[in-house]
C-alpha cells in the first residue's frame, strides 16, 4: 500500500472516530449523563460541532501512520488518543474556551468525560484501520 493511501485511510479513519465522538458527547450530555456528574458538557448535535470534530479527527488520524502497539486495536486507539486528549485539556480549554487548565471550570470530572470521548475517537479509528486490512 503506497504512502499516499496510508494517509487516506488514517485521515478517514480518525473521520469516523471523530463522528462517534460528537455523537457520544452529543448523546451523553443529550441523556443528562455529563451533567448529573456535574460537568458541563452537552453541545447541540449540528453540522459545525460534527464538522469540526470529523475534520480534526482526521487530522490526528494520521498518527495512526505511526507504528504504535499495532496488535491491538484496544491499546493502539488508547495511546493515540492521549495526543488530541492532551491539547484539548492544555490548549484549547484553557486558552481558546477560557474554561481553564484541565477544563475544570467545566467541572472536576470533565478531564476523565474528556478521555472517555476521545477514547471513543481512538478505538473507533483504531478498529476501521484494522478492519481496512492496514
Amino acid at each position: 500500500m503506497s504512502f499516499v493511501s496510508k494517509m487516506s485511510n488514517g485521515f478517514a479513519a480518525g473521520a469516523l472516530g471523530g463522528l462517534a465522538n460528537a455523537l457520544a458527547v452529543w448523546l451523553a450530555g443529550a441523556a443528562g449523563i455529563t451533567l448529573a456528574l456535574g460537568v458541563k458538557i452537552a453541545p447541540p448535535l449540528n453540522k459545525a460541532m460534527i464538522y469540526q470534530r470529523m475534520v480534526w479527527g482526521g487530522v490526528w488520524g494520521l498518527a495512526f501512520l505511526l507504528p504504535i502497539l499495532r496488535g491491538s486495536v484496544f491499546w493502539r486507539g488508547l495511546v493515540i488518543s492521549l495526543g488530541p486528549t492532551l491539547v484539548t485539556l492544555l490548549v484549547v480549554f484553557p486558552y481558546q474556551a477560557g474554561k481553564g487548565m484541565w477544563g475544570l471550570d467545566l467541572g472536576v470530572l470533565t478531564p476523565a468525560f474528556v478521555v472517555l470521548f476521545n477514547a471513543i475517537w481512538g478505538w473507533v479509528a483504531a478498529a476501521w484501520l484494522k478492519a481496512a486490512g492496514r
